[in-house]
């Protein structure tokens, strides 16, 4: 009954949820200060006394319920209460002084608690304002850092400096614009560095590729140097060897060899690659530069292995190797160096891709080459590109082996230029033996070919038995070894000496073994010319083992090794059937010069009544001609030589007085011309003897002569003039004495033998028995002559 009453009163005096706990703390003593200066502080205190003067009214409801409950004890309470207050007045007094003077006091305090309040919220804002300035400072400052990188085009550090602003200041910059202006700028930075690395990449890429040609260069003259070094040390090798087989003495010698670092001979500069490769990787995106790197290297090559068509091959070739050489020698250092940047298969596929192109080309270019100097140029320099390439692990053998298939091609063209340089020699050639004034002379023209005779120097002047085609000829051949040698050296195959071998042989036999028959065969050569090249051709065959020697030398082939029998030229022979050749040619030649004067024989008068008592004008002329090629062939010829010609020329002689009494023209003749060519035979073998003799040939030849050259001719005319012609039908005595004769051409011969009408040999005797009696005997000899038959 009474709590409805309260809860209602409590409603109906608004009584709230701050009101009960404003007079919660009010009951239990608590301190209100806080809640008053809190109140203040909010701006409300009206609301507070408001709710004070609720509390107060709910308080006096209270007291007067109180009251009424307890209204006696209130009347005393009153009266206690009254004198409580007087005394709260008084209170009431000290307190409002006491306030008023605490409110002077807090008002002033107020104000400082105010402003200390400020002070404090300045001090944090300032403290706050000061770590975001120096936040943003410090990325300012890194900023300014990384433009004065990218200024200085360090990008790298640059990019360092990007990427700790974006790791560690960027979500931590208190201003929002700093902010917002730094991440937008960011990727643009990045993009910058990467363009301007690229740009510096790129202009590398054209420095590299216009210094590949120096680089190539470089390296292959280093490869030339390497190879003339290890040559010069082979050559004095080689003559130590010989020294020291030779039994000259005890020789040492060294092979010092000089290491050389590739690297340090061949400066170029990889670092902007470097850089580009390594800022790409911080930028995350390594394989594009890789693919760009490949792709553009790429470019350059197919570009590089272009020929130009505006020059020619044989000017441009080491422009051309050389920069392929620069190419890849730089690839393999970036191979070795960049750190993956390329792959040996990228690099063996260029590789591949350049041999199938370079070959081509040699191919195209050997095949069109009409000069053995351009091709062994171009040679010479492949070789040195294959050496070159091939110490930094490059397979050559297939750039190398076009020079193999293009060697038959390079001796045909050196062949076709050692022809026409020896026929330039034996064209220009006098013909007469040389004389030389002086050691120099003997040395370069004898000794330096092996020529000599004998091992004692000659005094001088001194005429050689040769002629100077022979010495030319050896000049020739020796520098065609040495091309040859050239050529075929530094190839696939490292045993080349019997390709030169072969290709020496060839020369000899196909160029100048051909050139020098063709002169002594052609139509315009003199008698004494054909003798003297006759003459040159031993000396050429004797030649052919210094050429073997010279070639072996020269391929570091001990010498020894081809002074065997066996290991001679083939030329050798050839030299030895062309001077047989060369001394028949020399008798066809007086042959022919001989048959212009027994054409004189048509004048002889074979029907003659008389004898003449002098020789036949014919034979004077022949005579005198072959005294002629008698003093000639004495001062050319050696005596063999010399009694093939002698023995050639008079059997040519003799066959032509046969030939007359077998001519068509001669229809008879009689004992009186037959008489007459006696005379003029015995003339001639007169001459043949004394020459025989006088020449020195009777104490080589003991068991020969001259005359017998002339012997059908001597053995026709000795049956045409025997008393017993019918003689030589016994086979004994054809055997005897006629065993040179023909029996078909003696009875054609007889056929014509006619004597006057008085009977045979009537010239001789005038009708007497022993005409008589040979005419019987030739009858005799013409009959059994046709019984043979």
């Amino acid at each position: 009954m009474d709590s409805k009453p309260k809860k209602r009163g409590a409603m109906e005096n608004g009584d709230t949820g701050e009101d009960s706990v404003l007079a919660t703390l009010i009951g239990n003593g608590d301190d209100l200060g806080p809640l008053v200066r809190h109140a203040f502080e909010m701006g409300r205190p009206e609301a507070l006394v408001h709710q004070l003067k609720h509390i107060l009214k709910k308080k006096e409801a209270e007291i007067e319920e109180l009251c009424k409950t307890h209204y006696e004890e209130f009347i005393l309470a009153v009266d206690e209460l009254r004198g409580v207050l007087v005394d709260a007045e008084g209170l009431k007094s000290d307190l409002s002084s006491d306030n008023f003077k605490l409110q002077e006091v807090g008002s002033a305090l107020l104000v400082k608690l105010e402003e200390l309040l400020e002070s404090f919220s300045i001090k944090k804002n300032v403290s706050e304002a000061i770590n975001m300035s120096k936040i943003c400072i410090e990325v300012l400052e890194l900023c300014v850092k990384c433009n004065t990188h990218l200024s200085e085009g360090q990008f790298f550090l640059a990019l360092k400096t990007v990427d700790l602003i974006d790791t560690n200041y960027l979500q931590n910059i208190p201003v929002n614009a700093i902010k917002i202006m730094i991440g937008k700028n960011i990727p643009i930075i990045k993009a910058h560095i990467e363009k301007k690395v690229t740009a510096d990449f790129n202009e590398w890429l054209l420095h590299i590729r216009s210094s590949a040609k120096d680089i190539g260069q470089t390296a292959i003259g280093h490869a030339a140097s390497v190879r003339q070094r290890d040559e010069e040390m082979l050559e004095r090798q080689r003559k130590a060897e010989e020294l020291s087989v030779s039994g000259l003495g005890d020789v040492v010698y060294s092979l010092d060899v000089e290491e050389v670092d590739e690297d340090s001979v061949l400066k170029f500069d990889l670092t902007p690659l470097y850089r580009a490769s390594h800022i790409h990787s911080c930028l995350g995106i390594q394989e594009q530069f890789r693919r760009y790197y490949y792709k553009n290297r790429l470019l350059q090559l197919n570009s590089d292995l272009q020929i130009s068509s505006l020059q020619p091959f044989v000017e441009s070739y080491q422009t051309y190797l050389a920069q392929i050489a620069g190419y890849f020698i730089v690839e393999d250092r970036v191979l070795r160096t960049s750190g993956g940047l390329l792959s040996a298969d990228q690099v063996e596929t260029m590789w591949e891709t350049t041999v199938a192109k370079v070959v081509s080309v040699l191919e195209e270019q050997f095949s069109h080459m009409d000069s053995a100097t351009h091709l062994l140029l171009v040679k010479d320099y492949i070789a040195l590109l294959g050496v070159t390439l091939r110490q930094y692990g490059y397979e050559v053998s297939s750039i190398l082996e076009v020079l193999d298939n293009s060697r038959d091609k390079y001796h045909e063209l050196l062949f076709e230029e050692c022809r026409q340089q020896i026929s330039n020699a034996v064209s220009n050639d006098s013909y007469n033996k040389m004389v030389m004034k002086k050691d120099s002379d003997y040395e370069n023209n004898v000794l330096a070919f092996h020529l000599q005779t004998s091992d004692v120097m000659p005094a001088f002047p001194y005429i050689a038995p040769f002629s100077s085609m022979v010495p030319d000829c050896c000049r020739i051949v020796r520098s065609f070894i040495k091309s040859s040698v050239d050529y075929l050296s530094f190839g696939v195959n490292s045993n080349f000496y019997d390709a030169a071998r072969k290709y020496l042989d060839k020369l000899l036999i196909d160029v100048l073994n051909e050139v020098v028959v063709t002169m002594f065969q052609s139509d315009g050569i003199a008698v004494s010319q054909a003798m003297q090249i006759a003459e040159n051709i031993p000396f050429l065959e004797r030649s052919c083992d210094f050429f073997l020697q010279h070639a072996a030398h020269l391929c570091g082939i001990p010498v020894r090794s081809v002074e065997r029998p066996q290991a001679s030229l083939t030329a050798k022979e050839v030299f030895k059937t062309s001077r047989h050749a060369a001394y028949l040619a020399v008798v066809n030649l007086v042959n022919s010069k001989l048959d212009e004067f027994l054409a004189l024989t048509e004048n002889i008068n074979w029907t003659a009544e008389e004898i003449s008592e002098n020789n036949s004008e014919y034979m004077n002329e022949v005579v005198f001609c072959l005294d002629t090629v008698f003093s000639t062939a004495l001062q050319i010829l050696p005596l063999d030589a010399l009694y093939t010609v002698g023995c050639g020329a008079l059997e040519h002689i003799s066959n032509s007085i046969v030939a007359a009494f077998l001519s068509d023209s001669v229809k008879r003749f009689n004992a009186n011309a037959v008489m007459v060519i006696n005379q003029d035979l015995q003339k001639l073998e007169s001459f043949a003897d004394e020459r025989f003799h006088s020449t020195g040939l009777s104490e080589v030849y003991e068991e020969g002569s001259f005359r017998s050259s002339l012997i059908e001719a001597r053995q026709l005319i000795n049956l045409l003039s025997s008393s017993q012609p019918e003689n030589f039908a016994d086979l004994v005595i054809r055997e005897k004495s006629y065993n040179a004769l023909d029996r078909k051409k003696v009875a054609s011969i007889v056929e014509k033998f006619k004597d006057s009408a008085d009977g045979i040999f009537g010239s001789l005797s005038t009708r007497n028995t022993k005409t008589s009696s040979r005419k019987k005997s030739m009858d005799m000899l013409k009959k059994r002559l046709k019984d043979f038959n």
